[in-house]
């Protein structure tokens, strides 16, 4: 597993929280459970997905344990696309939670949305200028990203990349999920549904978020091949890409309903965009006939399914994902690994109104009170 660390941490190195200017006394430690992945090693395809090393790497199932707290407080940059939906609200709450119980100084450099690659590009070039001693990036783009990872490489900057994907081979470590089976695991569950309401042909319509990401390509080739290989008949009726935030995909989510509402019998849409299509299919009477299946989970995502709004939703886990990225970058900065895995993925969950009241939601997405959190200090830190 690329040595991933067997012994539980023992202790807290205590700090302050920056949270909206008023530093904070920090809390007690979170302990997480193991976290199943699966760490995968070379041989791989060169410039290749997550999903590729999945195909050609050599694959090791197993868990992913806490890291001990480091021996200094090393500063670690985080840049995400945005904060604007729950998703990366949750992978805040993983990286600053375990900065604080690891004891290391971490930053959240986000960008404005997905349609702000030059902000996140510029975030890059910030933090290489800063000299921190890792970056963590969520690339916006599976390609575009790649002469900055390079250059932060150049100049002895190690980054690793969370839960977006890209095709760099600059990369140290890649923690993400399987992409494409997002796509699978959705569609299974969508044939079933169909297949227990006696339906022999589906139609669909995707709202999976913006084209360029890594994350939404595997959504829709994992649709595609699932509807492919189906028992029943699923046409595709449409795909409407745009940034996942909820006033464009209310608007997509409209849109594709007075295209298509009378002949849908599933939407299937991103963290931002599952929730959106709420509303407007309610408004066009189709809640009774239109279901709505998410490609992974948030808290609202979880809340949506309690109510019957959303049926079922993946889980991509971005909590363990942000947890498993800061432990990975703490174990490589304090040179504790003897053989480092290319990738780390964690394994997708799935949770509809039948597993609900048992679900480890813990693992998945933050407390409902929680409010992003962009910096921590530890005491000791300069």
């Amino acid at each position: 597993m690329g040595q991933l660390i067997e012994r539980w941490a023992l202790g807290l190195a205590l700090g302050t929280v920056s949270l909206s200017g008023v530093a904070q006394t920090a809390s007690a430690p979170i302990v997480f459970k193991p976290i199943p992945v699966y760490s995968i090693f070379p041989p791989l395809k060169p410039n290749g997905s997550a999903d590729d090393a999945l195909a050609s790497g050599r694959v090791v199932p197993g868990y992913y344990t806490m890291a001990e707290p480091a021996s200094r407080p090393w500063r670690i940059a985080f840049l995400f696309p945005h904060l604007k939906d729950p998703y990366w609200v949750g992978c805040s709450y993983g990286v600053m939670t375990e900065a604080q119980r690891l004891g290391v100084a971490a930053d959240i450099l986000p960008a404005t949305g997905y349609d702000d690659l030059a902000g996140q590009l510029r975030k890059m070039d910030e933090a290489i200028a800063a000299k921190y001693d890792a970056i963590v990036l969520s690339p916006i783009s599976m390609t575009a990203n790649n002469p900055s990872i390079a250059k932060a490489r150049a100049q002895g900057i190690p980054v690793f990349e969370l839960a977006n994907d890209s095709s760099s081979d600059d990369l140290t470590v890649k923690i993400t999920t399987s992409l494409t089976s997002m796509g699978f695991e959705t569609t299974r569950w969508v044939i079933n549904d169909a297949q227990k309401r006696g339906l022999k042909s589906i139609n669909i319509a995707l709202l999976p978020g913006p084209a360029d990401a890594g994350w939404v390509k595997g959504e829709v080739e994992g649709t595609r091949q699932t509807a492919r290989r189906a028992p029943i008949k699923i046409n595709i009726l449409d795909i409407k890409y745009g940034d996942s935030g909820s006033a464009l995909q209310t608007q997509l989510a409209t849109q594709l309903l007075t295209q298509h509402g009378d002949k849908l019998d599933y939407i299937l849409g991103c963290t931002g965009c599952a929730p959106a299509v709420v509303r407007p299919l309610k408004d066009a009477g189709l809640s009774g006939k239109v279901r709505i299946v998410a490609y992974d989970l948030t808290r609202e995502i979880a809340g949506l399914v309690r109510s019957g709004d959303i049926y079922a939703a993946s889980d991509t886990k971005g909590v363990s994902q942000a947890r498993v990225a800061i432990n990975t970058v703490v174990n490589f900065l304090e040179k504790r690994n003897t053989e480092l895995p290319h990738s780390i993925l964690i394994k997708l969950g799935l949770v509809s109104q039948d597993n609900y009241a048992g679900y480890d939601f813990d693992s998945s997405v933050a407390p409902d009170d929680y409010k992003p959190v962009l910096s921590y200090r530890p005491r000791d830190a300069k």
